[in-house]
């Protein structure tokens, strides 16, 4: 039964993401030119993410930042009124439109619509040391929205993600698809009523990139715990 709803459920991404795609071109073409006309760079950002297994792969999205945004400030944390978010892109980001080049990763395999996010390649250090829990939710691929999404999205911290995506996993074992319809109608209503889309600091006390290395070297030392 496992496999089948795996068939079920590459069947629905493949279907999904090649449907949305076809029917979203003439907003791919806007958002390009707005893009583009608002600040210099590609219209795509590429970053190196983990799926399934570890494997790496490059996750799309539309430039919501500066260009080498990720090796400035805060890093790969983006809080509240981010300098490095552009006009057009916080309109990206508050309607999570940037996320839809995603379709594609999709469509080609690296991801699913439903399942743990990915995480870039360093976030967590090195992945052949996670200790089991975090590994855990990489037994399926990344998704472009999954339980911790509709649960906190970014309102909530590492540890507390990895606790919803290993539920995912095994919910996903358990009642198959059904998991993921009952979550993609949880993010719709997320993505409406646009909670969450900020990260939050551990110590107001501190400055944006003294939180962002706090909390960057924190996770990393949750994730190698032996278990």
């Amino acid at each position: 039964m496992y496999k089948f709803n795996l068939f079920l459920k590459r069947l629905f991404d493949i279907v999904s993401s090649g449907l949305l795609a076809l029917v979203l071109t003439p907003l791919w073409i806007i958002v390009a030119i707005w893009i583009k006309l608002d600040s210099k760079g590609p219209v795509f950002f590429k970053q190196g993410r983990r799926t399934k297994d570890g494997r790496v792969f490059n996750m799309l999205k539309f430039r919501s930042m500066v260009v080498n945004a990720e090796y400035m400030g805060t890093g790969l944390f983006n809080y509240e009124n981010d300098p490095r978010v552009t006009k057009v892109g916080r309109f990206l980001r508050n309607t999570s439109i940037d996320e839809l080049p995603q379709l594609f990763n999709i469509l080609k395999g690296d991801m699913s619509v439903v399942g743990p996010r990915p995480c870039v390649t360093y976030e967590l250090g090195d992945f052949d040391t996670l200790n089991k829990r975090y590994k855990k939710r990489f037994e399926v691929k990344a998704g472009l929205t999954g339980l911790a999404q509709v649960k906190g999205r970014n309102d909530i911290g590492w540890d507390e993600k990895v606790g919803y995506d290993n539920q995912y996993v095994d919910e996903f074992k358990r009642i198959g698809v059904l998991a993921d319809i009952k979550i993609l109608f949880e993010s719709v209503i997320k993505v409406f009523k646009k909670e969450d889309i900020y990260e939050n600091k551990a110590d107001d006390s501190m400055t944006d990139a003294e939180a962002a290395k706090f909390e960057e070297e924190e996770i990393i030392r949750i994730a190698h715990l032996q278990d």
